[in-house]
């Protein structure tokens, strides 16, 4: 199966992680899962500041991004919220400080009933096991 990578814009809201450029806070994002590796999991990869020094990617739990389109939720260096009718916010901690990214959330949706189309394929296409 191959690999759901969908691309967004988001907003940064933390000061230290604003991109160089002047476009209002506004960074593409790149939203990955693979079901052949963990199918429990997502990647959400941001770009470093000044986009010099590659990205930054969190690895964690589909769940965790669905639970926390409704209320708030979090695990380990990650938590997500909603704000609003039509965002959510993602906060990512590592020991270099905290980023907090606003979504909306219609990408974040999109992206999820992509992942669970490419899980299902995937069982479907599984072959049975013969005893």
């Amino acid at each position: 199966m191959s690999v759901v990578e969908q691309y967004a814009r988001a907003h940064i809201l933390t000061d230290s992680d604003l991109p160089d450029e002047d476009d209002g806070g506004a960074i593409p994002v790149v939203l990955r899962y693979d079901p052949d590796g963990d199918p429990r999991s997502v990647c959400v990869g941001l770009p470093s500041r000044g986009r010099r020094h590659g990205s930054r990617e969190w690895t964690f739990a589909r769940a965790l991004l669905e639970q926390g389109l409704r209320a708030p939720a979090g695990a380990g260096a990650v938590r997500v919220w909603p704000c609003g009718r039509v965002q959510a916010v993602v906060e990512f901690h590592s020991p270099q400080g905290c980023s907090v990214v606003q979504f909306d959330t219609k990408a974040l949706i999109r992206f999820l009933r992509r992942t669970y189309t490419a899980t299902a394929t995937v069982t479907a296409t599984a072959e049975p096991v013969s005893h």
